[in-house]
This record gives C-alpha cells, structure tokens and sequence, in this order.
C-alpha cells in the first residue's frame, strides 16, 4: 500500500483537503474551493461531496465530473454512498492535467471544479488497465502495452469473507496467496446468497469455512429473505470498494460478474427501476479502478431467468456509463457466438472431453477476439465436497487448463475450497488431515509461459505426432505438450535443417523443473524423463 507521507498530507491540508486512505484509494473531502492533486497513473482517487440538506431519491441524482485533458474529455458519473455524500472516482492512464467541473442535477456543489495533475506510475508490477490492441486480436495486453497473461481463480464469494470487519486480514491472505502462485484474476459476484445443492455434513464442524446464506450481507436494503429493493445499502459497497482496492494493490484483476441466477438471489425484477439502479450503480462505483472486467452475468442465459435481449441491453449500459471502456463479457459461449460483435471477448463454458478441439474451434471461429475458458468443469478436490463438476483431480485440472492454453485460449482454475459458498482462505495452515490445493502447479505454469512469451505462439495441431504443438514464427521455437501416457513423441515433422542447430529441453509441470539442454535429433523418438509421472512440455528452440 502507497502512504502519503507526513510532508504531502500537511501539503494536501493545506490546500483544504482531509485525506482518509485505505487500500489503493486516495480520499479526499472538497471544501468548495479550485485545487490541485497530485496522483500517479493508475491510482485510485475518490473527492467527497456534502450536499448541505438531504435529498429526495438520492440515488436517481444525476451528477457527472466533466474531466478535461490535452487528449480527451469524459464524463464521469458520481455515485451516491449515503449521508447525503456523493463521491467523484477518478483514474487516469495517462499524464498530465485533468480538469474537472461537477454538472448534473442541481446541488449545493454542482458546478465546483478542480485539477488531477497525473505524474508517472512508479510501481514496478503495475500495466495499467486491460485493453484490446489492433494489431494483436487475440490477446490480452495492459494500457502500457505488455502482454496481459490471463490466469484466472473463481473465488465468487470473495466479498463476504471479511465482511463487517474494519480490516480485510482474511481476505488480503487469500489474495496474496493467489498472486503469489501466478493468479492475476479473479472471477467473482458482485453478490451471491447461498448453493441450491447439497451440503456437505463435515462443513456443520466447520462453520468459518461457510460464506452461504448469511443474511447480514445484502446490497439491497432489507435482507435476502426480506428484501427491501427501494434502496441500496452503501456500507455492503464499502467494504466491496475494499475487496477490489485490495486486489488493485496486488494487480490482481476482478473479472466482476454483476448478476448471478442460480445463487438464491432475491434480485428485483428485471427492467424495474429498482433493478436499473443496482445495475448502473456499480457500473459508477467501479469503473475507474484499472483492474476492473465487467461480465453481465454468470451464466447469463441458463436457469430461464435473462432473455438475450435483456443481456445485450445490459451490455449497452455498461458502455453508456462507463467512461473508461473496460472490457465487457458474458459468462455464457451461446450469447458470445450469437452476439460477437457485442463484447470484447469471448467467454466460452465447455466441460467436454474433447476440450482442446472445442478450444480450437471457438479460436478459429473467432479470429479477432481473445478466447477465455471461463470454466472447464475441472473443480479440484477439497476437504470438503461442494461441487464436483466432472473432474477433481488435481493434475487432471492442471492438464485441462494446459490444454486450453495450448489450443491458443485463456483458462480458468476452481478449487472446490473457494470457488462457492465455501472459502478456506488459509488451506496450507489447515490441520494435516485436510486436503491442500496444488496452487504450485499454476506458479509454474504462469512461470513458464511468460518465460516464452505465450502472445507469440499458435496452436498448430497439423503440426505434430502426438501430444500438442504450439509454435512461434519469432524464434521458430515449438513446444510439444506430453501428456504423461505418452510413451514418446517423433520430431520428423520438424525440419531437417533443425539438426545441429537447434536444442531441446523438457519441462515438468508438476514441479517447475527443467532438464539441461541438449541437441537436436530429427528421427529419434523423444521420451520425456518423467513418462508415466507428470506431464511435460518438451522445448525445440532453433539456435538464433
């Protein structure tokens, strides 16, 4: 965490501003006159507003920032967070002067102005937001322009672990460990109540492990049961401004999913009012954090609730009001392939055996957009049973997301111990008996495709004898995915005028370890050291 220092913050005093900082945003309360803050890029800022009498409907006030640089202008909206305070959230990717000037509704600080003066990012782990590049449809990169290696962990009740607690320790010891075994998303709600499946018994011994069906958390007034819809709830958004502020501080990006249908959500109606609040609400309050991605719903058209008209229209929303142009998604392939050209991505569901072909299919389908594995249907295994999907192992699990990265596509992990309703968000301090996840496997994994460069290869599955080739024109380097049944792979698809110039290197993805170098042999069937053991990637490099 940045801290302004004693000099600044009697600066930023002096000026009239009273700071409060936690996390990743930098607060402030205006005091009605024109002043000048200094920020870096990427960092988030909230100016506090107090209308000087209530208001009647405070959330259908409509009030903007009109923010002026040399490069473009927007229109920011504020959000109400009660007591009569309505907050200007602001960020900048780019240097130097922003101008603003609250319009809208009238209010007692409609019409005050103010200066951002943005200065250089100098935090080395921080890229920026998430964008598209035109030159390179079918990758992630960061707003400075390094390529963005999507690797995400479903952990959709992140908001409830610490909540009510003035500090997050539970959930900043997740998300650290998250991060450090190479996770920099993660695909969350906004809200969820509870599972419509089955319990498992051992969790009734274990109730701090348990996160669904808690009334105390609603972002509605009222409760889930009885729910009151005329009104938000700012201190839920609150503690969530925490969750996210913490996940920015770790550049760990919140693929947020604002609806869910089959979490036992008491929403309001759809097309209310009342549900166009909540919707466009956190579209206002969230927008400006850099590592925000917004999907509309998970599984957005299952369970017979959402329409594809409601979904596209929800779409549109979110680019009428976010001022930032974050990403956009869908949780549901069937919309994404009927409505391409409405979303940024493509975010595919597929549990099927024949994952890699499906994955290339859906590449090849879509050949201007990235393709991301939302979910796979490997759920590994945890001390408790809380949904199984169709694969649990947890090397079974590691070998679907290489597959879906072979196949040239984005992937996603879940561990059955906090992906839901159930959050053990200290496994490796657990008592011995309890199952501990194998993160270490995707520390690995993440390690070593930012060793290669993942964004230069392409799958080339004519290209092979067995196992699964990706290859790069850059280097000529081909890498050749083993499973560990194979009993070996031949290389006479490889030029012959590899010989005596290129070398190979086998890589285990269990462990992370590498084998020495050593040349190359066109003919000769290739095994790897730890057949039968793990799979591994054997590494053809053409000698430059």
């Amino acid at each position: 965490m940045k801290i302004i220092t004693i000099k600044n913050a009697f600066c930023l005093l002096f000026l009239g501003f009273s700071i409060v900082s936690f996390g990743q945003i930098r607060k402030y309360d205006y005091n009605h006159k024109n002043k000048k803050i200094t920020t870096e890029q990427w960092v988030v800022n909230d100016i506090i507003f107090k209308n000087k009498k209530a208001l009647v409907n405070p959330y259908e006030i409509k009030l903007y920032a009109k923010v002026s640089s040399k490069e473009k202008t927007q229109n920011i909206p504020l959000f109400y967070d009660g007591n009569d305070r309505w907050i200007f959230r602001f960020s900048a990717s780019k240097t130097g002067d922003f101008n603003y000037k609250i319009a809208g509704d009238k209010t007692s600080f409609t019409g005050k102005e103010g200066v951002f003066k943005v200065i250089p990012n100098s935090k080395k782990d921080r890229h920026g937001g998430i964008v598209l590049k035109e030159d390179d449809k079918k990758h992630f990169y960061y707003q400075d322009d390094s390529h963005y290696f999507n690797l995400a962990f479903e952990c959709d009740w992140l908001f409830a672990l610490d909540y009510n607690k003035k500090e997050i320790k539970k959930t900043n010891h997740l998300l650290e460990l998250i991060k450090s075994n190479g996770f920099n998303q993660v695909v969350m709600n906004v809200y969820s109540h509870d599972v419509s499946w089955k319990k498992d018994s051992l969790l009734q011994s274990h109730p701090e492990h348990e996160f669904g069906g808690k009334q105390e958390i609603f972002p509605f007034l009222g409760t889930n049961k009885n729910p009151d819809h005329s009104a938000l709830n700012p201190e839920f958004f609150k503690h969530f401004d925490k969750v996210v502020s913490t996940m920015h501080d770790k550049e760990i990006v919140s693929h947020l999913m604002i609806y869910v249908w089959n979490k036992l959500v008491t929403w309001p109606d759809m097309n209310t009012l009342e549900d166009n609040r909540y919707f466009d609400y956190v579209i206002k309050r969230y927008q400006a954090f850099p590592n925000i991605i917004w999907d509309v719903s998970k599984e957005a058209l299952y369970y017979g609730r959402a329409t594809e008209e409601y979904i596209s229209e929800r779409i549109q929303r979110i680019r009428n009001i976010d001022s930032y142009d974050r990403l956009v998604s869908v949780h549901d392939y069937n919309f994404c392939r009927k409505h391409a050209d409405e979303v940024d991505f493509i975010s595919t569901q597929d549990w099927a055996s024949t994952l890699y072909t499906r994955m290339l299919e859906a590449r090849n389908k879509f050949p201007n957009k990235p393709i991301f594995n939302i979910e796979h249907g490997g759920y590994e295994t945890s001390p408790y049973t809380v949904f199984t999907g169709d694969y649990t192992n947890a090397e079974t699990c590691l070998r679907r997301n290489y597959l879906c990265l072979f196949a040239g596509v984005y992937t996603t992990y879940y561990w059955q111990g906090s992906s839901w309703n159930v959050i053990i968000y200290n496994p490796y301090e657990q008592p011995d008996d309890f199952y501990k996840p194998r993160f270490s496997y995707f520390k690995h994994l993440n390690n070593f495709f930012k060793d290669i460069s993942f964004q230069d290869f392409k799958p080339i599955p004519w290209k092979n004898s067995s196992g699964y080739n990706l290859t790069t024109e850059k280097t000529g380097t081909t890498l050749i995915y083993m499973p560990k049944e194979n009993y070996a792979v031949k290389l006479s698809f490889l030029s012959k005028e590899n010989k005596n110039t290129a070398t190979m290197q086998w890589f285990n993805t269990l462990t992370g370890k590498y084998t020495k170098e050593f040349g190359f042999e066109k003919w000769k069937a290739e095994k790897s050291p730890w057949r039968g053991d793990a799979d591994t990637i054997l590494i053809v490099r053409k000698k430059q």
